[in-house]
């Protein structure tokens, strides 16, 4: 690694978890479209800004995905909002593959026909898909580091699932209070099926225990 400096850069790609998919958990999708988006809107007027934070964005699916479901509700409810999405990563080359929006035709797989021709067009003979340009429009692809830099405030939603379960157990504690800091009073936070907030349930109310919906509450001082 010393005498080759190309090394360093193969070894933090390999040490990163790039694993994604278009609406992966299914079940925990029809929660974040049947009930948190409706709740974050409700009684929010036409054209108000909404505010959003996904946490570890890798190739953009997870993005994309939640973009969708936000299409859909201000179709359904033909109200349209101001909506940006912070989607960063701590992958130079993932985050430029998501910003891309291009996607492998595999995609059908997780994807319905509705939405497919809905959504995206078809691209290289109908061996990729292009998402349109609504959707990239919503969101805001940066590199970002959860832990050292500086947290994006006034959120309606934080999305960090399947993230914390790769650090440590301090490391994990540290997340809440930023968090906390970045919702808006009554902002929901989504962890992954596996993730608690754990001491800091007087920071955050429990929406959904199963799928681990919580509501952003303000701490009374001692």
């Amino acid at each position: 690694m010393r005498n080759t400096p190309t090394e360093v850069q193969a070894l933090f790609r390999d040490l990163l978890i790039c694993v994604t998919n278009f609406f992966r958990d299914p079940e925990a999708f029809r929660v974040l479209e049947e009930q948190v988006i409706p709740a974050i809107l409700a009684g929010k007027p036409a054209g108000a800004q909404i505010r959003a934070w996904l946490a570890g964005c890798s190739t953009g699916e997870k993005a994309y995905s939640l973009a969708i479901l936000l299409a859909v509700h201000q179709a359904t409810t033909k109200l349209h909002f101001a909506i940006h999405v912070s989607t960063p990563d701590i992958y130079p080359r993932a985050i430029a593959s998501a910003r891309a929006g291009i996607l492998p035709a595999s995609i059908a797989a997780d994807v319905s026909a509705e939405r497919l021709r809905r959504f995206f067009t078809v691209e290289a003979g109908g061996e990729s898909y292009r998402i349109g340009k609504s959707m990239r429009d919503m969101l805001i692809f940066s590199e970002h580091d959860l832990i050292k830099d500086p947290p994006f405030s006034k959120l309606d939603l934080i999305s960090c699932r399947s993230v914390r379960i790769y650090m440590g157990a301090e490391l994990q504690k540290r997340l809440f209070p930023l968090f906390h800091y970045s919702l808006n009073p009554g902002g929901v936070l989504m962890l992954g099926t596996a993730e608690m907030v754990g001491d800091y349930d007087d920071s955050f109310a429990t929406g959904d225990r199963k799928w681990k919906v919580y509501r952003c509450q303000s701490v009374q001082q001692t």
